[in-house]
């Protein structure tokens, strides 16, 4: 759950500053990814656990109410995961996650690997332990389901995750904490020495694809006045999967997040400021 705190300038350590707005929305880069392809018109299981608090109720109801399916989706004793973020005036945010359930989710149960086969994509996330996020990659490789790793939050990545990997889409900091590299053509190249693809997304200057023996492909940001970021990689890495997973170019799925994103960031929240299909197609 995202309790996010809304202020004209975001306090600095141990300074009290005075909020605008308060808000509680559902979040977690699972689900968000989940909620984001499920509008952007994918069918969507869920794996992973909430639990047994008032917030791990509204989580999952979140999920059903978003299309989302939620058969892997374990309640777990205790608090579900919470973040706490704060969006300045210019909206940008700053966050400290709580994994509370999600640090239950060590591996996969014999339930889920049906979940796995026949998938378009398998969409994984760090905010989980991560010998459960190798798991989940291992089985996602043997069921031959392509497998993407938004490696968020940043922490070093072992050589067993990243063998099962077939797409890494890491913003521009994480990119460099992985490699070293703070320039994006660098890193992207750096990148691909690990895995055979590879998404950086740059914010307000679009992102850059490449594969392995192509050249980059860069695609701008729709330019926009927003209001607030949370999510918006998340929007773009959901959207993408599904544009990819439709056939479409890397170019032109690129585009198509681009979009997606674009919406999100002039709406407030995580999953409450995702754009359903039909938006991003007017667009």
């Amino acid at each position: 759950m995202d309790l996010v705190a809304y202020a004209d300038v975001a306090p600095a350590s141990g300074e009290t500053v005075q909020g605008r707005e308060f808000r509680q929305i559902p979040g977690g880069k699972g689900a968000n990814q989940a909620v984001a392809a499920a509008m952007a018109g994918a069918d969507v299981t869920f794996i992973g656990a909430v639990g047994d608090d008032a917030f791990g109720t509204q989580l999952r109801s979140n999920l059903v109410d978003t299309g989302v399916e939620v058969s892997g989706l374990r309640m777990e004793p205790g608090a579900s995961g919470v973040a706490h973020i704060v969006v300045d005036g210019h909206g940008s945010n700053s966050i400290i996650v709580i994994p509370g359930a999600n640090g239950t989710v060590t591996g996969l149960e014999e339930d889920d690997l049906p979940l796995l086969r026949g998938s378009a994509a398998l969409l994984l996330q760090l905010e989980l332990p991560m010998e459960g996020v190798v798991a989940a990659a291992r089985a996602g490789r043997a069921a031959g389901v392509p497998t993407v790793l938004t490696p968020a939050p940043a922490r070093p990545l072992p050589g067993e995750l990243l063998d099962s990997v077939d797409l890494i889409v890491p913003n521009q900091h994480e990119a460099a904490a992985i490699t070293g590299e703070d320039d994006p053509e660098r890193a992207l190249a750096a990148l691909l020495e690990l895995v055979p693809e590879a998404i950086i997304t740059l914010g307000a200057d679009g992102s850059i694809h490449g594969r392995r023996g192509e050249e980059p492909t860069r695609v701008a940001a729709v330019q926009v006045t927003a209001v607030d970021t949370t999510a918006a990689g998340d929007t773009f890495c959901g959207a993408f999967v599904v544009a990819r997973a439709e056939g479409r170019s890397p170019r032109a799925a690129l585009e198509f997040a681009a979009t997606a994103a674009a919406l999100s960031v002039q709406r407030h929240g995580a999953s409450s400021s995702m754009p359903t299909r039909a938006e991003i197609d007017a667009a």
